[in-house]
C-alpha cells in the first residue's frame, strides 16, 4: 500500500479543512475559497487519507465534523498562524504585492472608510481586494478563526490576543423626518416616541452602544431591521425615529434629518481590532495605516 506523506498537508488544503469546518458544507467553503466544489471534495480526500479519519459525516443538509477534526481546528489553526508568520519580515511593496483582506464592520464603518480606501489604492496601482461580512456584535472567534482580519465596531471583543485602537468618536444624535414633526424634547418624549432599531442575526441589538441610562423605560420598537441602510425608508413620511451616530450624516442616514438626544450619554468610539497574527505582518500594516488616514480626517 502507497504510504501517505504528511508534506501533502500544505497551507491551502490546511485553509480548507478550517473553511469547511466552520461553514459545514463543501459548498459553502467552495464560495469562500473562491475554487469549485470538486477542488474542495478533492482536498478533502486528500485529508481524509493522510489524517486516517473521516473527519466530517454527512448530516441533513450539511455536515458534522468527527471529534477528530474538532481536535484539530486550534493546531491547525496554529500551524497556519506560524506559516504566516515567515512572511512578516519580507520586503513589501504595496505597488507589486496582491493584497485582499476580510472585514467584519457594520455599514456606517463599511461606506466611511472603505470605498475612498479602495478609490485611492486603485487609483495608486495597488491590487486590492475587499471582502466584507456585517460585524453585529462581535466576538474574538471572527479574528481567531481568520473569518476576517479586521474589525471596526464601536464594541470591540477582548481577549489576550485580540488588538484594538480607537479610530473616532461620534455623539449619538436622534434621526427623524422633520416634515412630519419635532424630535423629542426630554427624556419622557423619547422613551414614548416610535422607534426604528437595528437587531443583528445573534439577537443583540444597536442600541447596545448607548451607555448610561436605563434603556427598560425605552417603548420596545415599532420596526425592527437588520441593517442601517433600510431605517430612512421607514423614517421618511412617518413620527418613526432613529438613535444612531451623528456621523451616519455621512452615510447612511444622508437623507434624514437629525437633532441631539434630549439627555445625556456619552459618545460611542469606533474601535479597529485585530488578532496578533496580524500584527507584524506588512500588508496588514499597510491596511491599518490607511484605515487610520481616512479616520483622522473624519475627526477634522
Amino acid at each position: 500500500m502507497k504510504e501517505i506523506d504528511f508534506t501533502d498537508l500544505d497551507g491551502k488544503v490546511l485553509r480548507a479543512f478550517l473553511t469547511i469546518l466552520e461553514e459545514s458544507s463543501v459548498s459553502r467553503a467552495a464560495d469562500r475559497l473562491g475554487v469549485t466544489q470538486s477542488a474542495v471534495s478533492h482536498t478533502l480526500a486528500k485529508l481524509r487519507a493522510v489524517l486516517g479519519d473521516p473527519l466530517f459525516v454527512r448530516s441533513g443538509q450539511g455536515l458534522t465534523p468527527t471529534e477528530r477534526a474538532l481536535a484539530l481546528r486550534e493546531p491547525v489553526q496554529r500551524v497556519l498562524d506560524g506559516m504566516r508568520g515567515l512572511t512578516d519580515g519580507r520586503p513589501f511593496d504595496p505597488m507589486s504585492e496582491e493584497m485582499e483582506f476580510h472585514i467584519a464592520v457594520n455599514d456606517l464603518q463599511r461606506e466611511l472608510i472603505f470605498p475612498h480606501l479602495f478609490r485611492v489604492a486603485r487609483t495608486e496601482g495597488v491590487q486590492l481586494r475587499l471582502g466584507f461580512l456585517p460585524s453585529g456584535v462581535p466576538g474574538p472567534d471572527l479574528l481567531r478563526s481568520d473569518r476576517c482580519q479586521l474589525m471596526l465596531t464601536p464594541l470591540p471583543p477582548d481577549g489576550p490576543d485580540i488588538f484594538q485602537k480607537r479610530l473616532f468618536s461620534s455623539p449619538l444624535m436622534v434621526f427623524h423626518d422633520a416634515a412630519q414633526g419635532q424630535p423629542p424634547r426630554s427624556w419622557e418624549e423619547y422613551c414614548a416616541a416610535d422607534h426604528v432599531e437595528v437587531r443583528f442575526p445573534d439577537g443583540r441589538n444597536a442600541r447596545a452602544v448607548m451607555q448610561g441610562v436605563d434603556q427598560s423605560q425605552i417603548r420596545p420598537p415599532t420596526v425592527i431591521l437588520p441593517h442601517f441602510n433600510a431605517i430612512p425608508a421607514f423614517v421618511k413620511g412617518s413620527t418613526l425615529i432613529s438613535t444612531d451616530t451623528a456621523l451616519m450624516k455621512r452615510g447612511p442616514l444622508a437623507t434624514l434629518d437629525c437633532a441631539p438626544l434630549p439627555f445625556q450619554c456619552p459618545p460611542v468610539s469606533i474601535y479597529m481590532v485585530w488578532h496578533q497574527r496580524s500584527a507584524s505582518d506588512p500588508a496588514h500594516l499597510w491596511l491599518r495605516a490607511r484605515v487610520e488616514e481616512i479616520a483622522a480626517r473624519l475627526q477634522s
